[in-house]
């Protein structure tokens, strides 16, 4: 997750959505030719759209960052360098930086949905990374595809959109009470330490998934900063950003989720790893979105049940994808 620099497209969205709303009624001076002006704010569903648009160009962009970041370091031309010499050619790669521009994308697109949207919706959508990491790699890379690969991706997608179809969240709160806030840092935060702590001990496996779902954890908590700060932007400007504790927040826990994945992914296998980086984040997102933003869900217990298998399935389909997708992204490397 990149720290706290704002997208200068997602700058103009917030800009737009400030200004004042202007209704039908109102009407210009009797001795002006102009027809009114009129700015239609967007309703429930509408919302709903558009975040889901800008969450899924998030999950595209975090695909991207990581294809091109993969390409651009291990090109012929980057041979066996290492160290300075490897950071002095990646800063000259067009590819490289490219890379980089798709990660603050990604970034501005993960704000911009989540001001639209519930935290819940949001993160699970960003499961699809993996899916259109797939598409990349067979378009960009030329890498062969399992068919099993390509039906896990399609089971992914199947229980991804029965989970926000089946039971739309509804109502919430924009800004938490400084109560809630106390409480799910202490236990996400907590947890997330406790996790961090016992991966020092243990077989690689063990590591890598304590390390993982800790560092899931806090991209969900990271989330909940970047849900908030986006407020205090809209509503009070990029000054009140900076006098409040959520955007800090949010660049410590950047920082600390990178060192995370990072230890995930350097002390025990991907199989283990990746699944838990996808679907812990979505799991804990729920219970955030309900704790901090009073999101509400159906009660019935037969839209439960339809939220919860569809839930399943996607993790089911996450799992399969990360066992049947190839296990590098060398053009010719197959599972």
């Amino acid at each position: 997750m990149i720290a706290v620099e704002v997208h200068p497209f997602y700058l103009a969205f917030v800009e737009m959505d400030r200004r004042p709303e202007i209704t039908v009624d109102e009407r210009l001076p009797a001795d002006t030719n102009r027809v009114p002006v009129c700015q239609a704010r967007l309703g429930g569903r509408e919302r709903r759209s558009v975040s889901a648009i800008f969450a899924l160009c998030a999950a595209f962009s975090n695909a991207l960052y990581v294809t091109t970041q993969h390409v651009a370091s291990t090109s012929g031309r980057v041979g066996k360098a290492s160290g300075l010499r490897l950071v002095a050619y990646l800063i000259r790669s067009p590819l490289w930086v490219f890379g980089w521009v798709a990660a603050l994308g990604a970034f501005a697109f993960q704000a911009a949905a989540l001001k639209n949207g519930q935290l819940s919706i949001v993160q699970a959508l960003l499961v699809t990374e993996l899916v259109f990491g797939l598409l990349l790699r067979k378009v960009w890379i030329g890498q062969t595809i399992r068919p099993a690969a390509w039906r896990s991706a399609a089971l992914t997608c199947v229980g991804l959109a029965a989970f926000v179809i089946v039971d739309q969240p509804h109502g919430g709160t924009p800004t938490p009470t400084a109560q809630a806030w106390a409480g799910a840092l202490a236990a996400f935060g907590g947890a997330a330490a406790l996790m961090t702590l016992a991966a020092r001990w243990g077989s690689p496996r063990r590591k890598a998934a304590l390390y993982s779902a800790a560092a899931a954890i806090v991209s969900a908590l990271v989330a909940t900063f970047i849900k908030t700060a986006t407020e205090t932007l809209t509503e009070s400007g990029i000054a009140a950003v900076f006098t409040d504790w959520p955007v800090y927040a949010l660049a410590a826990g950047g920082a600390a989720g990178i060192l995370l994945v990072q230890a995930a992914l350097h002390v025990g296998p991907l199989s283990v790893s990746q699944p838990l980086l996808v679907i812990v984040d979505p799991t804990a997102s729920v219970i955030l979105s309900v704790w901090l933003f009073q999101e509400r869900y159906s009660r019935d217990p037969a839209v439960i049940a339809g939220s919860v298998l569809a839930f399943t399935v996607m993790c089911i389909g996450v799992v399969a994808l990360t066992k049947t997708a190839p296990p590098t992204m060398h053009a010719r490397a197959s599972p």
